[in-house]
């Protein structure tokens, strides 16, 4: 049985998916989210299962869907269904990654210390050069795409806010993105990113200090993030109040 807390972080990210994509497709168990301007970026492009599925089914069914792409991504929001579609995805040459659901227990920061809004434009040198660390052999037009879809992302959450805290020179050393359902009272924090020659020197703090105080201004009971379950950020995440309260599923080929 999920909690209340689960549900709602579910119902946002399936909402999000939908809104900020250009055009949908009913699937059976969910739908398919497609944003041709951004072809190379799987989260734009994507199968995202946020209900009952046949397990043996969906490598079919997001072939069918995906089919005009040279890559996959099926997103299963919920944990057992995701354990249950790991083997057959698995199968059909997908790898398979389980995301923690974190939610921010600790007391809100009651000030947003350094942090500031930035645009993108503040964003696309140093966000450039960190895909260009994380991918060093994709071509320029996919590092532009990886780079630009976060424009998109303003279509996906009634309030989208960059977040960055910069040097004393002005550069961006670190960001985030923070999503807003004011209906819900619910705030996902994500891609909280540090620029490599600036890592350790407290810049993600910053940001992430920034994030939650501006969703707690949004009056968000409820503030969120994920993280890869075999990735160490879980546990700097974890020493800053967050807790896990659930997991999602990613399966990628391609």
């Amino acid at each position: 049985m999920q909690s209340p807390e689960l549900q709602r972080v579910h119902t946002f990210l399936s909402d999000f998916a939908r809104r900020q994509a250009v055009r949908t497709a009913t699937l059976p168990g969910g739908f398919a989210a497609y944003d041709d301007t951004y072809g190379h970026s799987r989260a734009n492009n994507q199968v995202v299962i946020d209900a009952d599925v046949d397990p043996d089914a969906l490598p079919a069914l997001a072939d069918e869907a995906l089919g005009h792409l040279p890559h996959r991504l099926v997103s299963v929001l919920d944990d057992e269904t995701g354990r249950a579609c790991a083997q057959p995805l698995i199968r059909a040459g997908y790898t398979h990654s389980t995301y923690l659901v974190m939610q921010h227990t600790g007391p809100a920061p009651d000030d947003a210390g350094p942090a500031q809004e930035v645009d993108l434009e503040a964003l696309r040198v140093p966000l450039a050069r960190r895909w260009r660390g994380f991918l060093p052999d994709v071509d320029d037009e996919v590092l532009h795409q990886l780079v630009d879809r976060r424009e998109a992302r303003r279509r996906g959450a009634d309030i989208v806010r960059f977040i960055g805290a910069r040097t004393a020179a002005g550069d961006v050393a670190s960001w985030a993105d923070l999503y807003v359902d004011r209906a819900t009272g619910t705030a996902q924090i994500e891609d909280l990113i540090t620029a490599e020659d600036h890592l350790g020197r407290g810049y993600a703090d910053a940001v992430l200090t920034g994030a939650l105080h501006r969703a707690a201004a949004h009056d968000c009971d409820l503030r969120f993030l994920t993280a890869d379950a075999m990735d160490w950020p879980r546990h700097w995440y974890e020493r800053r109040g967050f807790t896990v309260i659930g997991h999602t599923h990613a399966f990628e080929r391609g």
